[in-house]
C-alpha cells in the first residue's frame, strides 16, 4: 500500500475518485536526518508535493492518512472473453469505447494465453485470447445498461460476469501472479490508442515466449486526469491508458527469450506513446527513464532530495539524485 501510493497509485476506481495520491491528506515521515515531520496541504507543503508521487526518494512515511469513498460493497464486475483471431476488432473498439465511458466504468484489456477458467471451454485453455476486465464503481443494474455493447466486440468463448464484492474483485488475478516465478515488466503511457500500436500488440502478443506471458491495458482517465501536472510529483494526467508488457516465465534457462520479447515489443511500441512513465511499473535497469517518468516536475524534485536528503542516504528506490 506504501509503495503503491508513494508511486502515484491507480486501479479499478481511478475513474471515479483520482489516483491515490488524489486521495492523500496527509502523512508522518521521518526524514533522512532522523526528524519526525508531518506532511500536507498546510503542513511542510513541499514535501507533501513530493512524496505524492516521488517515491521512497524524501523520507520513510509511517502514517497515512487518505481520504474515504463509500464502494458498494458489491459492483459489477467480471470478464468477457474473445478468441485471438479478433484481436484487432476487439482491440479497436475496446479502444474508442473506453474514451467515452462514464467515470464510473472501467474495463481493462489483456491478451496472454487462455488460464483454466471454469466459465471457458477446456479446449480453450492454452489458447492465445483478448479478454476485458471489467468494474463498475456505481448500482448494479445501470451498470449492465453501460456493458452491454462490449459483448458486440466479438463472439467471446464465453464471460464471467455478476455481482460481487469488491474487495474480492480486486483480489480475483492474484491466483496467476504465484510466487516463485521469474518476470520482467516494461511500461508505456499512451494518451490515445491508434491503430499502430494496436497492430504491435497483436503482433507481439501473438508471439507470446511463455504460457504467462501478457500484454496489459489498464485504463485511467477520468477523475484521475483532471488534476493539473504540476499539482504534485506525478505529473502524467494526459495518460489514459498504461500499457505493461509483463514477461513470466519458470527457469533461468528461458530468461534471454523472454527479456528480449519484453525489450523488443517495448521498443515497437515506444514511437507511440505519449510522454512520462509510471514510476511503478519502471524496472532496476530503467534509471535512464526516471527524469523521464517525471517531465517538467524533475528538477524541482531535485531541489526537494537536496532539501530533505542531500547525501542521497535513501537510494535504494527509483533515485532522484540530488546532484
Amino acid at each position: 500500500m506504501a509503495g503503491l501510493t508513494l508511486g502515484g497509485g491507480f486501479g479499478w476506481l481511478s475513474r471515479k475518485y483520482g489516483m491515490t495520491i488524489d486521495n492523500l491528506l496527509g502523512m508522518d515521515v521521518i526524514t533522512a536526518d532522523g526528524h519526525p515531520l508531518h506532511a500536507s496541504e498546510s503542513e511542510n507543503a513541499d514535501l507533501f508535493w513530493g512524496l505524492r508521487g516521488g517515491g521512497g526518494n524524501f523520507g520513510i512515511v509511517t502514517r497515512f492518512e487518505y481520504q474515504l469513498h463509500p464502494v458498494g460493497p458489491n459492483v459489477l464486475c467480471g470478464l468477457i472473453v474473445f478468441p485471438f483471431d479478433q484481436a484487432k476488432s476487439v482491440i479497436t473498439q475496446f479502444a474508442r469505447f473506453t474514451e467515452t465511458m462514464p467515470d464510473e466504468l472501467n474495463v481493462w484489456m489483456v491478451t496472454r494465453k487462455a488460464p483454466p477458467l471454469p466459465f471457458l471451454p477446456e479446449e480453450v485453455h492454452g489458447k492465445e485470447i483478448v479478454a476485458l476486465a471489467i468494474c463498475y464503481a456505481g448500482d448494479p443494474a445501470e451498470g449492465e445498461t453501460y456493458i452491454e455493447p462490449l459483448r458486440g466486440f466479438g463472439t467471446a468463448y464465453g464471460e464471467h460476469i455478476g455481482v460481487q464484492p469488491y474487495t474480492d474483485w480486486q483480489q480475483a488475478f492474484d491466483p496467476l501472479l504465484t510466487t516463485g516465478a521469474r518476470n520482467y515488466w516494461k511500461s508505456h503511457n499512451f494518451a490515445t490508442l491508434d491503430e499502430e500500436p494496436i497492430d504491435v500488440i497483436i503482433e507481439y502478443a501473438g508471439a507470446l515466449p511463455s504460457s504467462q506471458c501478457e500484454i496489459f491495458i489498464g485504463t485511467i482517465g477520468g477523475q484521475a486526469s483532471r488534476a493539473q501536472p504540476e499539482a504534485m510529483a506525478y505529473s502524467n494526467r494526459d495518460a489514459n491508458y498504461v500499457l505493461n508488457v509483463h514477461a513470466r516465465w519458470e527457469t533461468a534457462a528461458e530468461d534471454a527469450r523472454c527479456i528480449a520479447w519484453a525489450r523488443d515489443f517495448f521498443t515497437r511500441s515506444q514511437p507511440f506513446a505519449s510522454g512520462g512513465a509510471y514510476v511503478n511499473f519502471l524496472t532496476g535497469d530503467e534509471t535512464d527513464r526516471i527524469a523521464f517518468a517525471y517531465g517538467a516536475n524533475y528538477e524541482r524534485l531535485v531541489e526537494l532530495k537536496r532539501k530533505f536528503d542531500p547525501e542521497n542516504l535513501l537510494r535504494t528506490n527509483q533515485n532522484i539524485s540530488p546532484a
